[in-house]
């Protein structure tokens, strides 16, 4: 990781700055940046839009960091725009595998004529390589304490990190709620004559029967607004993707309430609270951060009809596995610790440790398909299965499940 815009600039000029080919939403935030751009991106292409959506990472193939319409760009397109990158001279070292992803992003979206690409950021903002593009809007879905090594270790660091993002005179939607946070982000703001518009404040939503609800916006008030993404937290993530389509339908956008109607419902993103299977329920959902955890130990304890649940749960070392084990395996019947592929996940020995003080049924298998497959073994149809704690334990099941 090398955070910082002069090589990721070089290569794009390099390539013709194909990010200046179309217009663009940029999206930041600690939790549920991924659902909200792909949720703007469902309702751009609703409206009639062509939309590429720009996400990391990818579940199972790398095609699906890079859509256009929904659907991922084929292995073609993918080794076109990698022998593009390749090919320029990329300045005085060799580029991140992020900044290679986002320039190959980019270059494709340039080639296919869109007409919005939604980018979302891969780690805070200000140095992120997807800082590179102007934006209709700007969006920072929430914050908590993450990446502290490279972010820094306060909300209010954090902020001044993914604040870095607002652009003069651009809006800035956001679903921030902490003071100090929000202090940060209206005193850049402010220096950048751009407006803010807060969840709970400038728009909110009032909650029904499961992911239905009514949005309260600056200008509309649409009731029996439905999302496909379950849990409550889809709700707030719903309703910034509306304020967002709000401010675009400001700028001059075409967007009508049916539109936002079907993109919502039209809207699917894997790997959260996704369900692949009946009998057993099988839920995967990544996880990936204490704020995540929560959210999904609140679904589980609410939405499963108390059916016996067992987690298969794999973790990487850069997180706060004690805090997301106290989430999660208080709600679980039977707990199966595994460890994903990348270098980076946490021994399964020391998840176990840590669990053992929870009294719960526990099991090793580090091998992602050997442990889903043990669960699905074990489990009878009205039994729950939740594999969770990484997007990249996700991405494995979700790959041996298919």
């Amino acid at each position: 990781i090398k955070l910082g815009l002069s090589t990721i600039r070089r290569i794009l000029e390099e390539l013709g700055n194909p990010q200046n080919h179309c217009a663009c939403i940029h999206v930041a935030g600690t939790n549920g940046k991924g659902s909200i751009a792909s949720g703007i991106a469902s309702i751009l292409n609703a409206a009639g839009y062509r939309t590429g959506l720009y996400t990391s990472p990818h579940l199972v193939t790398f095609n699906e960091r890079i859509s256009i319409n929904g659907k991922p760009i084929s292995n073609a397109r993918v080794v076109a725009a990698y022998k593009a990158v390749k090919n320029v001279h990329h300045g005085s070292r060799e580029p991140t595998f992020f900044e290679f992803a986002t320039a190959m992003a980019l270059y494709d979206f340039g080639r296919e004529t869109i007409d919005w690409a939604v980018i979302e950021t891969g780690m805070g903002g200000r140095l992120d390589a997807t800082n590179i593009v102007r934006p209709a809007v700007s969006i920072i879905s929430n914050l908590s304490l993450e990446h502290q090594d490279y972010l820094g270790n306060t909300l209010a660091q954090i902020a001044a990190e993914k604040g870095g993002i607002i652009k003069k005179d651009v809006p800035v939607v956001t679903g921030v709620r902490q003071t100090g946070a929000l202090s940060v982000l209206n005193n850049i703001a402010a220096a950048k004559s751009a407006p803010v518009l807060r969840l709970g404040k400038d728009f909110r939503v009032r909650r029904k029967s499961g992911s239905t609800f009514t949005y309260f916006g600056m200008q509309n008030r649409w009731p029996d607004m439905k999302t496909r993404l379950m849990g409550r937290h889809q709700v707030d993530n719903a309703a910034i993707s509306l304020a967002a389509c709000e401010c675009l339908s400001r700028g001059g956008a075409s967007i009508s309430e049916e539109n936002c109607r079907q993109g919502l419902l039209n809207l699917f993103w894997p790997g959260r609270l996704e369900i692949v299977s009946e009998s057993p329920r099988i839920i995967l959902d990544g996880a990936h951060n204490l704020v995540a955890a929560q959210n999904l130990a609140t679904f589980l304890a609410e939405e499963t009809d108390q059916r016996p649940i067992t987690m298969v749960i794999g973790i990487l070392d850069d997180k706060p596995y004690k805090a997301m084990l106290s989430a999660l395996i208080p709600v679980t019947q039977k707990v199966i610790f595994t460890r994903p592929k990348i270098d980076r996940g946490l021994p399964p020995e020391t998840l176990y440790a840590e669990a053992r003080q929870y009294g719960k049924e526990m099991m090793l298998l580090p091998d992602v398909q050997q442990a889903v497959q043990r669960a699905v073994n074990q489990a009878t149809p009205d039994d729950v299965i939740c594999i969770a704690g990484s997007l990249y334990v996700v991405g494995e099941a979700r790959a041996s499940l298919s």
